[in-house]
């Protein structure tokens, strides 16, 4: 395997098990801060940390037309609302619910890239394993599952249109980001969010019921760090390298890991429902990287005879 593999596979995992974790923080950040204001903080405490790292490390921040576009789309459709419409939905649904429903976004991923990527067509294997992730992922969380009217249902609507979001622009930066650097396409957009969103909060909640307690900081800081520099950071070097449907399995393997979690850190059940949807996900996950697999073992078998 090459160095190029291991850094793919690492990357992969990392994003994976760090936004496996970033549910359970943003349901914790928020019994002290309101949704809006708690995603201002994230990020802009995020970009102000990624702004220090680019001075540093002296990495330029493109300007062209193009760049200036994806920028403000990604600061609005992937961030802004996206992130709005997650924290407000964890407001009236469960966590698990939540990580269900945003586990559509490879469905939506598929949709769009049919659409956007003419030249990377997806094919049967990936949308199989897309349909086998998912049903893993629904089994994993049945019990969680209620589809009760009212504000659940809002809530429900809100996570689901933010995976929409996501996916859409996601298969829109594969195709026209390829020259951004990972790390000034997280910055500019992570900044835009932090201002909106941080304006919107003051603007739209009832602010006097923040509360700045270790609960709060701890949680907005991590947010932060993992779950928003090193893990975008991560995704959007792996986005140039790595099919756009196959990468988006990670989106059903962080409700895995956060079960795990909960196993080993609060000594919580492993049923033999989350063993099965586990099951489902990993057949899944081959499924998809059929072709990548087949190609890689027939490129060995050539090397070696």
């Amino acid at each position: 395997m090459s160095s190029e593999n291991v850094k793919t596979f690492f990357g992969f995992a990392a994003i994976a098990l760090i936004w496996g974790s970033t549910w359970l923080a943003i349901r914790i950040g928020l019994e002290s801060l309101t949704p809006i204001v708690s995603a201002g903080f994230r990020f802009s405490l995020a970009a102000l940390i990624l702004f220090l790292i680019l001075k540093i490390r002296k990495v330029k921040i493109q300007s062209d037309k193009t760049s200036i576009y994806l920028y403000w789309i990604m600061g609005f459709f992937s961030f802004v609302f996206p992130f709005g419409l997650v924290y407000w939905g964890e407001t009236v649904i469960p966590s698990g619910l939540a990580s269900v429903l945003f586990a559509s976004y490879p469905l939506f991923i598929v949709v769009f890239s049919s659409i956007i990527m003419k030249q990377d067509r997806v094919n049967i294997p990936q949308i199989t394993g897309v349909l086998f992730g998912f049903i893993g992922i629904v089994i994993i969380f049945s019990e969680d599952i209620s589809f009760d009217p009212g504000s659940g249902f809002m809530g429900m609507l809100a996570v689901t249109i933010s995976a929409m979001m996501q996916a859409g622009i996601a298969v829109i930066i594969k195709k026209h980001g390829k020259h951004l650097n990972p790390l000034s396409m997280n910055l500019v957009p992570i900044f835009i969010a932090g201002i909106f969103l941080t304006l919107g909060g003051f603007l739209l909640e009832d602010t006097s019921s923040l509360i700045f307690d270790a609960k709060a900081l701890s949680t907005v800081a991590y947010l932060a760090i993992f779950g928003t520099i090193i893990s975008f950071t991560t995704y959007y070097w792996l986005l140039k390298r790595v099919n756009v449907v196959i990468l988006s399995f990670n989106t059903f393997i962080t409700p895995i890991i956060a079960v795990i979690l909960g196993w080993l850190v609060l000594d919580e059940k492993l049923s033999s429902r989350v063993l099965i949807g586990s099951s489902l996900v990993l057949i899944g996950i081959l499924f998809a990287n059929l072709r990548s697999l087949k190609n890689y073992y027939s490129k060995k078998m050539r090397f070696s005879s």
